[in-house]
């Protein structure tokens, strides 16, 4: 736990209160990776990453089993949003808080509880049958609430009110998490996991909502030189509006068609918004091209989702994979190569490994949204190969970034 600093006495007005933990770069943690919040929780996404989803594909060929905990669908969803994403998520806010304020979050000792409190929940979440009822549950759910407190001591202290949207998105998911674990422990009706988890991934499509519309036009714009490029305001605000309202019409579980309209109309409004963001000048530029097709996975799922009430062929499955293997997977991979290559002082160029990595990771997520229809006969297979495409992409991150995580910035400075 961090301590907040005492005030300086009145007698002495030119010595300063003590900084928070890490304020400044004088109190460089000893471990490099301890330094920011993205290189140890981007390691353990990645190294996560690559062991769920063949454990995941073992468990559909009977080969292993999860914990009776929850079933194996909601154990597998779970792991995904509240585990690999939660991971990833964590990783890129304690850093960008830390610049957007210019106040630390976590560094050093406390980064590193952290995200050993992550880890303990991994765990649990694996263990669970064999640990005493409610221990998996409390375990699991200590994480969020201390990235919550990370993240809200410097924005609430620097007063930065804009931010403060990312805080209620990450109550939202621990709420979500609760709900799962009220189901796992026979609480609340049956079914309810499943239905958290689907809120979950909207939470997680309204961080990226958020999040592109701030940046991705930035970072086209910046590294193309196009001054076209740019952001729309209103469609900005209409987009997260919209997916807030998802988020809400499926919380209460609206009736159909309502979900599927709300979703469809979020879906045309996230690509009316993207029309002047640059993605054609971004083919020859690996670590933006891929970001943009992140995004477009997520638009694609949503207008799936938008049409599945009126073309059955258009299963919900496809939808949710499309946003989950599609956009989460590609954005996470995206985000995590380029903000790893930025805060350790290294050039913005993705190394040749992770180009085929971002090409591995794309074409797996076809051939999980097309299986259903394309190979319904051969579906198990189709799993295989976008779960080894995956698996393949997430390990080329882990052999080629985990030197870079693991050392000091290459320019010397701090972080």
């Amino acid at each position: 736990m961090l301590v907040l600093p005492s005030v300086a006495p009145a007698v002495q007005p030119e010595r300063r209160a003590l900084p928070l933990v890490g304020e400044t770069s004088s109190a460089r943690p000893r471990l490099a990776v301890s330094a920011k919040g993205f290189r140890v929780f981007f390691a353990l996404a990645a190294c996560y990453a690559v062991l769920i989803v063949p454990l995941w594909l073992a468990i559909l060929g009977g080969v292993a089993s999860p914990s009776n905990y929850l079933d194996p669908l909601s154990w597998h969803a779970h792991e995904m949003v509240f585990g690999f994403t939660v991971a990833v998520i964590a990783g890129f806010l304690l850093t960008a808080v830390g610049n957007w304020t210019q106040r630390e979050t976590l560094i050093g000792a406390p980064l590193l509880a952290l995200a050993g409190l992550w880890v303990l929940g991994r765990v649990a979440m694996i263990l669970a049958s064999q640990l005493p009822r409610g221990v998996a549950a409390a375990a699991d759910l200590a994480f969020l609430p201390m990235l919550i407190v990370a993240l809200a001591r410097p924005l609430v202290a620097t007063r930065s009110h804009r931010h403060f949207v990312i805080l209620g998105v990450l109550s939202g998911l621990f709420a979500a998490n609760v709900a799962v674990h009220l189901d796992a422990l026979g609480l609340v009706a049956a079914g309810t996991a499943r239905r958290a988890s689907s809120v979950a991934v909207d939470f997680v499509a309204l961080v990226i909502l958020i999040i592109a519309g701030r940046v991705f036009p930035m970072f086209t714009r910046g590294a193309t030189g196009v001054d076209t490029i740019r952001s729309h305001r209103l469609l900005d605000v209409m987009t997260v509006v919209g997916m807030a309202a998802l988020v809400i019409v499926d919380a209460v579980a609206a009736e159909p068609p309502t979900p599927s309209i709300v979703a469809g109309v979020v879906g045309l409004l996230a690509v009316a918004r993207a029309i002047h963001w640059g993605a054609q000048h971004s083919l020859r530029q690996p670590l933006l091209w891929i970001l943009h097709a992140g995004y477009a996975w997520l638009a694609l799922g949503l207008l799936l989702r938008g049409a599945g009430s009126f073309a059955p062929v258009l299963t919900g499955s496809m939808a949710t994979h499309a946003i989950t293997a599609g956009a989460i997977g590609s954005l996470t991979l995206g985000m995590m190569a380029r903000v790893s290559l930025g805060h350790t002082g290294r050039p913005l160029v993705a190394p040749p490994a992770m180009r085929w990595a971002f090409a591995a990771i794309t074409l797996g997520a076809v051939a999980r949204v097309l299986a259903p229809v394309v190979a319904p006969g051969a579906y198990l297979t189709a799993l295989i190969i976008a779960g080894a495409l995956w698996s393949m992409a997430m390990l080329a991150f882990l052999v080629v970034y985990t030197p870079m995580l693991v050392a000091p910035r290459i320019d010397g400075k701090a972080g």
